[in-house]
């Protein structure tokens, strides 16, 4: 079982962070993580994952489905507003061929996972057919890829500077303004980035 797979499902004890946004520090200048939003789906003892949501594919909607051979050509041509201006994010570095829909709990398949209260993950193409013919999840984001941290990992991230977190927002998460999403993550908290150190331990 993969890392994916133990730290949803498996019993492993939960973190603090699960759940949060982790918002890259302006000192964090790793090319795959500058400036990210990362939405922590699972954080526990054996490891954690997480969706960056303010990166963007080169690929629609509808190229992906017509890629994957989900539906016909006049299908494509038919797709409901929903499915064409649904998000494809680059969800992460690992595993960059592989589809993930977050979503809202309104939507269930036999592969759906709860991640929360409110919100689903969805790794399966019985979901793609479903939002093309406009019977999907009412809020979804679409994203190739994720983001993984062995175990202990993000915890020394975090205690390095490297990363902020904070309380997640469905609205930031879903909403398809992928340039401002940073900024307002930041804000959710009353703080500037600009303002913020990239120094660690420093008054």
């Amino acid at each position: 079982m993969d890392i994916l797979h133990e730290s949803l499902l498996g019993d492993g004890e939960r973190g603090c962070f699960d759940g949060q946004f982790l918002l890259a520090m302006p000192g964090l200048t790793d090319s795959n993580f500058s400036r990210t939003v990362i939405y922590i789906c699972a954080h526990t003892s054996n490891g954690s994952i997480g969706f960056v949501l303010n990166r963007s594919q080169p690929l629609s909607f509808a190229e992906l489905v017509a890629q994957l051979e989900l539906i016909g050509a006049e299908e494509i041509a038919a797709l409901p507003q929903s499915a064409v201006d649904l998000s494809v994010l680059a969800g992460g570095p690992v595993d960059t061929g592989r589809g993930f829909v977050l979503h809202s709990d309104d939507f269930h398949s036999d592969a759906t996972v709860p991640i929360s209260d409110d919100l689903c993950l969805t790794a399966t193409v019985d979901i793609l057919r479903a939002i093309a013919a406009g019977k999907g999840p009412r809020r979804a984001t679409l994203l190739l890829g994720y983001s993984g941290w062995d175990a202990g990992q993000l915890e020394d991230e975090v205690s390095a500077n490297g990363w902020l977190t904070c309380p997640s927002v469905n609205d930031i998460m879903f909403e398809g303004d992928l340039d401002t999403k940073y900024d307002r993550a930041f804000a959710s908290m009353g703080i500037d980035p600009a303002m913020l150190s990239t120094e660690c331990g420093k008054a």
